[in-house]
């Protein structure tokens, strides 16, 4: 099954959020298919401590203005990855080096991807 609009839309936000905050590297994956807990994963790399804590914040309250709040925050700043689980949509904002260090793309492989800028599907992976 695939994504639902809702999260899309929510996806699509939070990516606008992430790039206004000059994050690197924003990708969509639908993992709608293999997960029972989300829909899209919005992967997002930072420089540095005071980008990721900027970057988080702008992600919260545009999906804020949709209706949604966090409802786990798993991390901090100065760990270099913060997640935020808005339920259907997960975001995870990495430091550079613990983005390339976990892989999450490589994790996620075979799942499609979607355009941070409009949720089209890009590929079938």
């Amino acid at each position: 099954m695939p994504a639902s609009e809702e999260a899309v839309t929510l996806g699509v936000a939070a990516a606008a959020a992430a790039d206004e905050r000059s994050a690197t590297d924003v990708v969509l994956l639908e993992v709608a298919d293999v997960l029972v807990v989300a829909d899209l994963f919005l992967v997002a790399s930072v420089s540095n401590e005071r980008q990721l804590g900027a970057v988080t914040r702008a992600i919260e309250e545009a999906l804020h203005a949709h209706g949604r709040r966090v409802l786990r925050r798993e991390g901090v700043a100065s760990s270099g990855w913060v997640l935020l689980d808005f339920g259907d949509l997960v975001c995870h904002v990495l430091h550079e080096e613990q983005r390339a260090f976990y892989a999450l793309e490589r994790l996620w492989a075979d799942v499609p991807h979607r355009d941070p800028a409009t949720g089209a599907v890009l590929d079938a992976a």
